[in-house]
C-alpha cells in the first residue's frame, strides 16, 4: 500500500516554539512575533503542556484594562477581564490546554480541531509532554497525495478483495481526489460498503459510482 500519512505523528511539527508558566507578557509577545505563530503551548518546568498562549489572550489585556466588573456585559467576559491583569503566561493561557497523541489519526485531529474550534493542536505523549504540534495545514496534508497513489490503495486494498480469485471487474479512476467506480461487481448490493471503504482512503475528495450487478 502507498505510504500515506495516517496519524498525527505523520503530519506534525516536531520542532515547537513554546513558553515556560513564567514567562512574562512582553516575552510572550516578542515570541509570537518573531516566530509568526498567533498561538503557543505553555509548560511546566518538566515539559509538561498546561495551557495554551495566544495573541487573543494578549490583546485581552489591552481590551479589556481599566474596565470593572460591572462594565462587562457577558458573564463569559470575566475571563477576559482577569487576564488583562495578568503578567504571566500562567495568568494569561488558556488551560486546560486541548491537546493530542501522536498515534491519533489525522481525522480524530482534523475534528478535535472543528468542535473546539482551534487553528493547532500540541501533540503530547503518555505522560502530558510536548513532542510536537498539529495544525490545519498539517492536517490538509493527506489532500496532497497524488492520484496515482489514491488509485493504486484503491485498486489494491478494495477492488482487488472483492475479487480474490479472479480479475476484477471494476475499473478505478481518480482525478482530483475523486474517485469514479465503474463496471460490474459480485453483487451490486455491495455498492454502499464499497463507496464508505473508498471515502476512507486518505485523500479522496468524493466518489462517483457507476457499478451494476454481473451481467449474464
Amino acid at each position: 500500500m502507498p505510504d500515506a500519512p495516517r496519524t498525527v505523528s505523520d503530519v506534525m511539527t516536531r520542532t515547537v516554539v513554546a513558553v515556560s508558566s513564567e514567562a512574562p507578557y512582553k516575552e510572550i509577545a516578542k515570541t509570537l512575533a518573531q516566530w509568526k505563530v498567533s498561538a503557543m503551548p505553555v509548560l511546566a518546568g518538566e515539559g509538561r503542556v498546561i495551557g495554551v498562549v495566544s495573541e487573543a489572550d494578549l490583546l485581552a489585556k489591552e481590551e479589556y484594562k481599566g474596565r470593572e466588573p460591572s462594565h462587562v456585559d457577558r458573564p463569559e467576559q470575566l475571563g477576559n477581564l482577569a487576564k488583562a491583569g495578568a503578567r504571566t503566561a500562567e495568568d494569561l493561557m488558556s488551560t486546560p490546554a486541548i491537546t493530542v497523541h501522536a498515534d491519533a489519526t489525522v481525522a480524530e485531529a482534523a475534528r478535535a480541531m472543528a468542535l473546539r474550534g482551534v487553528k493547532r493542536l500540541p501533540v503530547v505523549d503518555a505522560e502530558g509532554k510536548l513532542v510536537g504540534i498539529v495544525s490545519r495545514a498539517d492536517v490538509l496534508k493527506i489532500y496532497l497525495r497524488s492520484d496515482e497513489d489514491i488509485a493504486e490503495e484503491v485498486r489494491a486494498e478494495i477492488v482487488a478483495r472483492l475479487f480474490p480469485h479472479r480479475r476484477p471487474t471494476v475499473e478505478v479512476q481518480v482525478e482530483e481526489g475523486v474517485v469514479t467506480l465503474s463496471g460490474h461487481l459480485p453483487d451490486a448490493t455491495m455498492a454502499p460498503l464499497v463507496a464508505r471503504l473508498v471515502r476512507a482512503v486518505e485523500g479522496v475528495v468524493n466518489v462517483d459510482l457507476h457499478l451494476d450487478a454481473p451481467t449474464g
